[in-house]
């Protein structure tokens, strides 16, 4: 597997939320059912998260009656600081990614820089995009929540 072949996406977001929170929030099923893959014409039907290296998360939304599944495997988990994650959607892949969350404090708030290894190449901008709204949607549900 070369990295030609299967490509890295990076996205880096700004937060006005501690580094804590914005960390907390990947770990936290009430939390991440309402933000982590979720879509506004779709509904979150499950949510398990076994927050623990070596414990895995399934998170499930219903898409036009379709549910599409999004799982994987905590790696490390070094709050607030790195969170790594294997990552899959059965529906179009057997194959597992890798994610790294890496978040850094800053004056107010935090960045927090997601590096997705291992992207399929037809996916690759949909990944992008995809990472994108996820992290702009936990902005706005941390900016919600005190």
């Amino acid at each position: 597997m070369t990295s030609e072949a299967h490509p890295t996406v990076r996205v880096t977001h700004r937060f006005a939320a501690s580094a804590e929170r914005v960390f907390d929030a990947w770990l936290d099923p009430k939390s991440a059912g309402r933000w982590l893959f979720a879509t506004a014409a779709g509904q979150m039907v499950r949510v398990d998260i076994d927050a623990r290296v070596g414990g895995r998360f399934v998170l499930v939304d219903r898409r036009d009656g379709e549910d599409i599944e999004h799982c994987g495997e905590y790696l490390q988990i070094d709050r607030p600081r790195r969170l790594v994650f294997t990552f899959g959607v059965p529906k179009y892949s057997a194959e597992m990614t890798r994610v790294c969350i890496d978040i850094i404090p800053r004056d107010p708030g935090c960045e927090l820089t997601l590096t997705h290894e291992g992207v399929l190449p037809d996916y690759t901008a949909r990944t992008e995009a995809g990472w994108t709204g996820i992290l702009a949607h936990l902005a706005e549900v941390l900016a919600r929540s005190p």
